[in-house]
């Protein structure tokens, strides 16, 4: 095969009609054509020469270069390609380092190997095109919801038809027990595109909380316009979910406007997702407020937050413990995922009960420790004491409002409840000593003895055992797995110390062992204020 004036043409005529094809710009298709050239003309010149193709855009001539450089003498390595600024004085006037001669060099004979494998680069070249072209059409498209064919179905996953290319249901994604023939048209939620080796890979879902987001966006034209904003969903697919939604418009109701004319918007969803049924709740930026919407249609008759754990405590009446509950925990397991809290349900029974054994359990700690009768005890209790640190360590004034304590009294249930603790105190560190604990374990700010002794039943003995720690080992956490969460357990959880408290204890110690750099630690608090602060911006 030559480059003549006969199918000069007929290249770019090619490069146009497999650009058409692809959807790709016809540049990149006529360089695919130079690079697969160039090649040929290598195979055919030596493979150590610089050949260079050109086509001339307009006409479709081939035009041939060799190339050579200029180079300082020790490093001249490639004769063909590079010369001295000797050597080059025959070719150029005044030749410098970095300098290039171009000589054109006659087209060449290209043979039924050479055209095989510039037929390769040209379809290798053509592939990578039309892959960055559906990664650059597809990686903005993350996040939106796209219409579909089924081409197939391959062990549970579907493969998609989504115009510019192929994208991957997989069968966890699938509300239920759907199945699809080939050509049955799918709504699906665009939820990753990722850039890999075979190709951009477009996956798909059907159960993601943003898919019935983006369907009720469709349908609510108040959500498109941003007067009323979904503010989370939970969903278990294909059962039961929940949205949460406000209106930043007084006028607007936002659960009737997502419910529709005799519910002809929220039913649209419900189709579209296999009859999932779906409570509209409206959102209130108070925690216990929202949490009450969020258990609908169960009745709550009380709500106790604790905000540093992130648990919240449920009361309601015994019959509505059922519908509380939900069919296997359904109900209060949406509610938790959409409040991001840990709800504890219980009746107003079993509350009353629970309180009752706390209250026995602290008269017995008063009793036992500060050799009270059972009636003084209880007024300690009733005032709100809970622990012996409470009573050792408050204001007096505190203990004086107490009926028949005087400040005598009261001094010496302080003291009493000081040596009490120093020794417990004493106690617990000389168990840790036993177990192994080393002094710069016990010399660590911000541990107490009776930590330092649970921690060294842990196995955690030395500063640099406590500084491998995470920080949910020392806090406990909850871990989520298929919506389901487990609670994790830590090691000084008892002692009520938060994630955020056990995320400072291991930094300082990290730094203190010379792990981290203090500079570092600065460095990335500063990131994130100034993170934080554009976030405000923003909104």
């Amino acid at each position: 095969m030559a480059i003549t004036s006969a199918n000069q043409l007929e290249l770019l005529q090619t490069a146009e009609a497999v650009a058409r094809e692809k959807m790709i710009d016809p540049n990149l298709v006529v360089e695919a054509m130079e690079e697969s050239l160039a090649r040929a003309a290598k195979s055919r010149y030596g493979a150590e020469m610089d050949i260079r193709v050109a086509i001339d855009r307009k006409t479709g001539r081939a035009t041939f270069t060799r190339v050579r450089t200029v180079v300082e003498d020790e490093e001249l390595e490639n004769y063909q390609a590079e010369f001295t600024v000797e050597q080059a004085k025959q070719y150029l006037d005044d030749p410098k380092i970095g300098d290039t001669f171009v000589e054109e060099v006659p087209p060449v004979e290209m043979g039924r190997i050479a055209a095989q494998s510039a037929k390769q680069v040209i379809l290798q070249k053509v592939r990578e095109a039309e892959r960055d072209r559906q990664f650059e059409e597809f990686k903005d498209r993350a996040g939106t919801i796209i219409n579909g064919l089924v081409k197939r179905e391959e062990y549970g996953n579907v493969i998609v038809d989504v115009g510019a290319g192929e994208a991957i249901l997989r069968r966890n994604e699938k509300i239920g027990r759907e199945s699809y023939r080939p050509n049955d048209r799918i709504r699906v939620y665009i939820k990753d595109v990722r850039r890999e080796q075979r190709g951009p890979q477009i996956f798909l879902s059907r159960t993601a909380p943003e898919f019935m987001a983006e369907l009720f966006k469709m349908e609510v034209p108040e959500i498109y316009d941003g007067i009323i904003e979904i503010k989370a969903v939970a969903r278990d697919p294909g059962s039961r979910a929940k949205i949460a939604v406000i209106s930043y418009d007084n006028s607007i109701d936002p659960v009737g406007a997502c419910v529709g004319m005799r519910g002809s918007r929220v039913q649209a969803v419900v189709n579209e997702l296999q009859g999932e049924k779906i409570d509209i709740i409206p959102w209130n930026e108070d925690q216990p407020t929202f949490l009450v919407n969020a258990l609908q249609p169960a009745e709550v008759s009380k709500v106790v937050l604790d905000e540093e754990a992130g648990k919240i405590e449920v009361v309601v009446p015994e019959e509505q413990l059922s519908l509380a509950i939900g069919r296997r925990g359904q109900n209060v397991r949406l509610a938790s995922q959409l409040t991001g809290l840990d709800i504890d349900i219980m009746t107003e029974e079993q509350e009353s009960a629970r309180r009752q054994a706390e209250f026995e359990l602290r008269t017995k700690l008063f009793v036992d420790n500060l050799d009270l009768d059972e009636f003084f005890a209880q007024l300690l209790v009733s005032e709100g004491f809970s622990n012996l640190e409470e009573v050792a360590y408050v204001e007096i004034d505190e203990l004086l409002v107490i009926d028949g304590v005087d400040e005598d009294t009261a001094n010496e249930l302080q003291a009493r409840a000081r040596d009490v603790i120093e020794a417990q105190n004493k106690a617990a560190l000389e168990n840790a000593r036993a177990l192994g604990v080393e002094d710069s374990l016990v010399e660590f700010e911000g541990l107490t003895p009776q930590m330092i002794e649970a921690l060294a039943k842990d196995d955690v003995k030395t500063l640099e055992d406590f500084a491998t720690c995470a920080d949910w080992e020392l806090a406990g956490g909850w871990t989520t797995t298929d919506g389901e969460r487990t609670k994790d357990d830590g090691v000084l959880e008892p002692f009520d110390v938060s994630l955020e408290e056990a995320q400072t204890m291991i930094m300082t110690a990290r730094v203190m062992l010379g792990w981290v750099d203090p500079a570092d630690l600065e460095a990335d608090a500063e990131e994130e204020l100034d993170a934080e602060e554009t976030e405000e911006a923003e909104v």
